[in-house]
């Protein structure tokens, strides 16, 4: 086993990729990057706009609008909760939601279009064309367009995408743009139908077709993407060096994706009850399942964060009662306004960050001692600890409050002699002293963590400065042991 590398000394020189970024082409520069993007998204969003609305009409596509934003919320707000314990940026869901509802939407309708057309012009059979494009094509070809999205977010945002639950977001927030833009188009049309027709209330083809798409499977779209989502994350959590892995999975995932949502499509032609028997004997049992998975795969990162971080409680990097109260969602919030009840939104926000950049620094370690880290693994878990410090006088207290609050009860056991006192003890030769604190000549008191006021860090109140042997004032750097039990 080779030496532990030292600890990253603190505070850090200037930014590594500063010399980078002055001296890139300016194609590779960020805002032209993003500017492209946001380009191409706005162009695919005005041209799919003009083509619904043809299709639909003005009063069409108002109707189609407004009962097709109805799931939009509850799906978006069910994947955020998902990404509560390492809380990715909003522009990658912004990203991922404008990518499915403009981009691929556009894709799909202009591929499946043509496949159709040119199908029914080959065989001279338009239905059989149109059993064939919902069965074959439209799976294919919109499973592939949503994919694009987390393709993206996968080899561009690569640290924000670290796992299961990051591929199940953005995939199933790319398919709930995508179901967005699919479900003004049908309610659109079917208004229309209704308008030829006069039918109007629930015989009208518009409530038949607002119960099947948002009442009873608005989860459809999300869950085939989320599929291709679980490839994509078992992936990333792959080592660099499996290749043939990190390439199969994502396959993997997207024939799954197709080959579901196929059978979804096809349940039509199964018979009279075939649309409920598929319903049933797969997709809700599918629901359940990938809900569960990805349920406790959410648990799983909570017990990561507490078994990872003690490490660097022991090192100094963070107070005893950290690792406890990080791996807790009920700590976590309490933490947070706990802060912004003290001292405002500005401190509930960067314990916030706090609390992401400590999980974050979790799951590095956690494919440290994996063997999976990358290569930027110190620069990485640098730039973490120096986050973590720069927030350490507002988030320390918050946290600790949080450990105390959420701690769980002690049983003591009633001695066989008689106590005196509220607790049990006598006057003693010096009063109780907050935690962290020194407690003078009297007896300390824990608080159910295992530590004795002030282990590891004095508070508030306490010194200041990174922990011995990181560099700063009064700290000369230099080597110290490393938690990290490989390399």
């Amino acid at each position: 086993m080779s030496p532990f590398p030292p600890y990253p000394p603190h505070p850090p020189g200037g930014a590594p990729e500063d010399g980078v970024l002055r001296h890139a082409h300016w194609w590779q520069r960020r805002w032209v990057r993003y500017g492209a993007l946001i380009t191409l998204l706005t162009l695919s969003g005005l041209v799919i706009l003009a083509l619904v609305r043809e299709q639909t009409g003005t009063e069409g596509f108002l109707v189609g609008l407004g009962l097709a934003v109805l799931p939009v919320p509850l799906l978006v707000a069910a994947f955020r909760w998902l990404d509560r314990v390492e809380p990715g940026p909003w522009r990658n869901l912004v990203f991922a939601f404008a990518w499915g509802a403009c981009a691929a939407a556009l894709i799909a309708i202009v591929a499946n279009s043509f496949a159709t057309r040119w199908i029914a012009t080959a065989t001279a059979d338009p239905s059989g064309a149109d059993t064939l494009g919902a069965t074959v094509i439209a799976p294919i070809v919109e499973e592939s367009a949503k994919a694009a999205a987390v393709l993206l977010v996968f080899l561009f945002r690569r640290r924000d995408f670290t796992g299961v639950v990051d591929g199940v977001v953005i995939a199933g927030t790319t398919a709930t743009g995508f179901a967005f833009t699919e479900n003004i188009l049908y309610l659109g049309t079917a208004f229309g139908t209704d308008q030829l027709t006069g039918d109007t209330g629930i015989a009208s083809v518009t409530a038949a077709t607002f119960f099947v798409r948002v009442i009873m499977s608005p989860f459809a779209h999300p869950l085939f993407t989320v599929l291709t989502g679980l490839g994509f994350g078992v992936a990333a959590q792959s080592g660099a060096r499996r290749h043939v892995r990190r390439v199969l999975l994502p396959l993997g995932g997207l024939l799954l994706a197709m080959g579901m949502h196929a059978l979804w499509n096809g349940s039509s032609t199964f018979g009279e009850f075939g649309f409920f028997a598929v319903y049933a004997a797969f997709m809700l049992p599918a629901l359940g399942l990938l809900t569960w998975l990805v349920v406790w795969t959410r648990q799983r990162e909570l017990r990561t964060v507490r078994e990872e971080l003690p490490a660097y409680a022991a090192a100094g990097w963070l107070a005893p009662a950290e690792p406890f109260a990080l791996g807790s969602m009920r700590a976590r919030r309490l933490a947070r306004e706990h802060a912004g009840r003290h001292l405002g939104k500005a401190a509930a926000r960067e314990v916030a960050r706090y609390e992401a950049y400590a999980t974050s620094l979790a799951f590095l370690r956690h494919r440290g001692r994996r063997g999976r880290a990358d290569a930027d693994f110190v620069v990485r878990e640098r730039e973490l600890l120096n986050e973590l410090w720069r927030r350490k006088d507002i988030a320390r207290p918050a946290l600790d409050h949080a450990a105390r609050m959420t701690a769980p009860a002690v049983p003591v056991a009633a001695p066989p002699w008689p106590v005196y006192g509220a607790y049990g003890y006598g006057p003693g030769p010096g009063p109780l002293q907050p935690y962290g604190q020194a407690a003078g000549p009297g007896p300390g008191y824990g608080y159910g963590y295992g530590y004795p006021p002030g282990a590891g860090y004095a508070g508030p109140s306490g010194p200041a400065g990174p922990p011995p042997g990181h560099g700063g004032p009064g700290h000369p750097a230099g080597p110290s042991p490393f938690p990290y039990p490989y390399r």
